[in-house]
């Protein structure tokens, strides 16, 4: 079977670019399966109704998100109502949502899928190396396909949980830093991995945000409100071909595509 996955994605462009070249790519790979980060969909930060909403009329059948997830009020009651919206798995007990969920493709193959939330650099959470282990002890028994997506600040951290989660799941994809990395691999026991799939969203910009905003903040070091950019949409992710019957990839290909409006 095969999937595709996407990177986070900012605001309005990056949702353009899902509702155009989703179906596209859909049709054109033959794909069974799709899961979107939606991190920052709505104006860059977190989601709300109408803005997941198109994630999944572009054919996602997975929303992942991230640090960003609760930054609406919202957000809290739509992961507890919509099961194929992930918060990370590691976040604290009693936090809304699930951090994994199983889902049966279109091809009929039960897939699970895991967020995760990195530690280096970001906020403190419970570790998600332990977190995950104890998570996979149920859902092997639920799914031979399962894909892992390591929201993370750190390369180093996306790096070791690749290597740790190698022959135990089906895929690991690194999300958060938005600059796909060229490192796509299938791990010596059948992991495909990718440190990050990038962005779906403006290109011209600083990772998503108004580059003349975001070099004022760096030249005065004075916080400044940070808004969406608008120009070059595209899309960045990976198509992962699996087997449905070991659960171990076969392959994994980019995908970076621009919206040509």
């Amino acid at each position: 079977m095969k999937i595709l996955v996407m990177g986070d994605t900012v605001g309005r462009p990056g949702r353009k670019a899902c509702t155009v070249l989703v179906p596209k790519i859909c049709q054109r790979e033959s794909i069974d399966f799709v899961v979107i980060n939606g991190e920052n969909i709505a104006g860059g930060s977190s989601i709300t109704a109408e803005t997941v909403k198109e994630l999944f009329d572009a054919g996602a059948d997975v929303v992942t998100t991230g640090d960003h997830i609760f930054k609406k009020k919202e957000a809290a009651e739509l992961v507890q109502k919509n099961n194929r919206i992930l918060r990370p798995l590691n976040y604290a007990l009693g936090t809304p949502g699930k951090g994994s969920v199983v889902v049966e493709a279109k091809n009929g193959i039960r897939v699970a899928v895991v967020n995760l939330l990195g530690r280096v650099f970001l906020k403190p959470i419970e570790c998600p190396f332990k977190m995950i282990e104890k998570e996979l002890e149920s859902l092997a028994r639920e799914a031979n396909v399962i894909l892992v997506d390591m929201h993370a600040e750190a390369t180093s951290e996306k790096v070791a949980m690749g290597w740790f989660l190698d022959g135990k799941v089906s895929a690991v994809f690194g999300t958060h830093t938005h600059v796909q990395t060229a490192d796509e691999t299938i791990l010596p026991h059948g992991t495909a991995y990718i440190t990050e799939l990038g962005m779906c969203g403006p290109y011209r910009s600083v990772i998503g945000r108004r580059t003349d905003q975001v070099l004022k903040q760096f030249l005065t070091q004075i916080p400044t409100h940070l808004e969406v950019a608008e120009e070059d949409a595209r899309l960045s992710g990976a198509v992962i071909e699996i087997d449905p019957a070991s659960g171990r990839a076969l392959s994994i290909k980019r995908v970076h595509e621009k919206l040509n409006e």
